[in-house]
């Protein structure tokens, strides 16, 4: 990723409720998909499941290759949503669904839109979809409660 697109998605300024808009757009992610990421993660997550890490087990399952985990999803969509939310911001819920799977050598997008905020708890609602070559692998919906004002954050 390029210096400066880092700087958009990484922040160590939280947003403020009050300057995210109903329509605004995440920037994009792209995330490199290698083997040793793939591998690494499930069992990062205790998730042992031989087509995660087992390339000839996983195409006699019928899968061109191992395949990324939900849960290695949940957190990327996790990191995605926070680092342009900020320090500050708490998760409240994530909601996902999967589609095409995620194999190396293929890079995911992520995207996001503000789709909904809700004014009582400083909640806002992000559209969150991630695509690959084959087509959507993750599509979905993260809430985060963001400060009323602007906040420093720690650093990213």
């Amino acid at each position: 990723m390029s210096a400066t697109a880092s700087r958009r998605v990484s922040r160590s300024v939280s947003r403020a409720y009050d300057e995210v808009a109903v329509g605004e757009e995440l920037p994009a992610l792209p995330i490199p998909l290698t083997r040793t990421m793939i591998v690494a993660t499930a069992l990062a997550s205790r998730d042992y499941q031989d087509v995660h890490h087992d390339p000839a087990l996983a195409e006699e399952r019928g899968s061109k290759d191992v395949f990324m985990n939900i849960l290695t999803t949940n957190g990327l969509v996790d990191r995605y949503v926070t680092s342009w939310a900020g320090p500050a911001a708490r998760v409240k819920a994530i909601r996902i669904r999967l589609g095409a799977p995620n194999h190396p050598g293929d890079t995911m997008v992520l995207t996001g839109t503000v789709s909904a905020k809700h004014d009582d708890r400083h909640r806002v609602e992000i559209a969150v979809r991630g695509v690959n070559a084959i087509g959507p692998h993750v599509t979905g919906t993260v809430v985060v409660e963001l400060p009323a004002g602007r906040e420093q954050g720690g650093a990213a």
